[in-house]
């Protein structure tokens, strides 16, 4: 009796081939994601270029073509100035004050410490808080009759602090208020970036005797600029283009002393219900924020090149 043989052979089936339509189709399939979300963004972009150049109104059913005389209207007027003004300094107070402290409280928090480990946790809080509510607890904090802050400031002999109803203090109090919320986003770039660093160069400074000042100068801040750079471009757009904060506060008060672009641009269009002369001034702070961001995104690649010794 002769053993049964079994038999291995395995049938490869060649794989089915795409009509030629399809294979032409996949790039265009591919991208249309992109494409569809390129052109969500050009459309409203256009459309406000377009109806920058009307007397479009919420008034008025109909509107016509008028040129460039929104434009002329707005660069002529003094309020656009002085929004201009605002806009930058808010932005500049806000990220730099934001930026410093992020730093120097991420380098106190880069520890393997009971009080590092809880401070880290805590320092997260204000990032869930939404800027509206953030400032209407601040509001609260600094009110004359019942505010905290004030009731600390008595002790230190400061009376009538007027916070942000008087011009003089309404810039540093939503500033302030800004600083409170955002600063935490810093620290936790910042921080993210220390932790990833590698150790070999720390040890060999500190076995060459490099002191501590001397190991960060020349080690640890060009290798966590990069970190640094990117929580300035999201800090730094999002401050020129903040409303919340300061229209949850003051509306642009006290007068017009926290009127920054976005603002003008709201009472434009909602106030006075006059779309044509609000765009131009939303149109005016794009081309700021893409200023700013182009520059920074361009030093970072710099700083991203230099960290790794290109």
């Amino acid at each position: 009796m002769q053993p049964s043989t079994v038999s291995n052979d395995v049938t490869v089936q060649s794989p089915k081939r795409q009509p030629p339509f399809m294979r032409r189709a996949r790039p265009y399939l591919i991208l249309a994601p992109a494409l569809l979300l390129t052109a969500g963004i050009l459309y409203p972009f256009v459309i406000s270029i377009y109806y920058s150049l009307t007397n479009y109104s919420f008034k008025y059913a109909d509107y016509s073509f008028v040129g460039l005389e929104n434009w002329v209207y707005m660069f002529k007027n003094p309020d656009f100035y002085h929004s201009v003004v605002v806009t930058l300094k808010y932005a500049l107070f806000s990220t730099g004050i934001q930026t410093v402290l992020g730093v120097i409280v991420a380098l106190l928090l880069n520890q393997e410490t009971r009080l590092a480990k809880s401070l880290r946790i805590v320092l997260i809080f204000p990032l869930m808080v939404a800027p509206v509510i953030a400032t209407l607890i601040w509001q609260l904090m600094t009110n004359q009759s019942v505010g905290i802050l004030n009731q600390w400031l008595r002790f230190f002999g400061v009376e009538n602090f007027m916070w942000g109803a008087d011009p003089k203090t309404a810039l540093f109090t939503v500033v302030l208020i800004d600083v409170w919320v955002y600063t935490a986003f810093v620290i936790v770039l910042v921080l993210a970036g220390l932790r990833s660093l590698p150790q070999a160069p720390f040890e060999s400074a500190k076995i060459d005797g490099g002191s501590a000042w001397f190991t960060f100068k020349t080690l640890t801040l060009p290798m966590i600029m990069p970190y640094i750079l990117i929580a300035v471009v999201f800090r730094l757009m999002i401050s020129l283009q903040e409303f919340s904060i300061i229209f949850a506060l003051t509306r642009g008060g006290p007068g017009d002393t926290l009127m920054t672009l976005s603002l003008r641009a709201y009472v434009e269009a909602f106030t006075y219900k006059e779309l044509g002369f609000a765009i131009p001034y939303m149109l005016v702070l794009w081309v700021i924020v893409f200023i700013a961001s182009n520059f920074l995104i361009k030093y970072w690649s710099y700083s991203q090149r230099k960290a790794s010794g290109n």
